[in-house]
């Protein structure tokens, strides 16, 4: 069995958007799903989302057999997250799932502090054998250039992209449950399943 860890996005939940879809298709493939609450979702900051996340994440089990999935500002917490992380005492994670990702400031600011002195690619590089990004070019919060966010991951993390004519930004609210099943193929090709 293999674990992934899911950090949830602005305002959201461990039910909100489309973490119940990808929990139930890979709880059916054998694979244990867990999005923890992190702290404050309707004023979040860095460092307890990031504490709160990583506890989750360590918990979970090995690092080899686990997979890091992030939406939105949640998968700038896995950013901030694996800047922090030791792969020589931890272990190098499986993989990397970004979803609906910002590679910077985006114009929200509630959650500039996210984005604050960059990110530190190579150390994050080292965290994880293999990253992918999902992003859709009708999303409203990468705007005006959803593509320059996937450039500046791809770049920065080596990673693999996938990007979808629609989709918007994969949940735009929290009670808005969508179907993601890109999601739940790159999970699983990221577990080498």
């Amino acid at each position: 069995m293999s674990e992934i860890v899911v950090s949830h996005g602005y305002g959201a939940s461990d039910d909100s958007v489309w973490f119940p879809y990808l929990t139930k298709h890979l709880a059916q493939a054998g694979h244990r799903v867990t999005v923890p609450r992190l702290p404050e979702t309707a004023t979040p900051r860095p460092e307890p989302w990031r504490k709160t996340y990583g506890e989750a994440v360590l918990a979970a089990g090995p690092a080899e057999s686990t997979v890091l999935v992030g939406h939105s500002i949640g998968a700038v917490n896995v950013l901030r997250f694996l800047e922090q992380h030791d792969p020589a005492v931890h272990g190098v994670f499986a993989g990397v799932l970004l979803v609906a990702a910002s590679a910077h400031e985006v114009g929200y600011d509630e959650l500039a502090e996210f984005f604050e002195g960059g990110f530190d690619w190579e150390r994050i590089r080292r965290s994880a054998r293999n990253f992918r990004v999902l992003q859709a070019m009708d999303d409203p919060v990468n705007q005006p250039d959803p593509t320059e966010h996937v450039r500046l991951l791809v770049q920065g993390l080596g990673a693999t992209a996938v990007v979808t004519p629609t989709g918007g930004h994969f949940g735009a609210t929290p009670d808005d449950h969508v179907e993601v099943p890109e999601a739940v193929r790159l999970v699983t090709e990221l577990l080498g399943v």
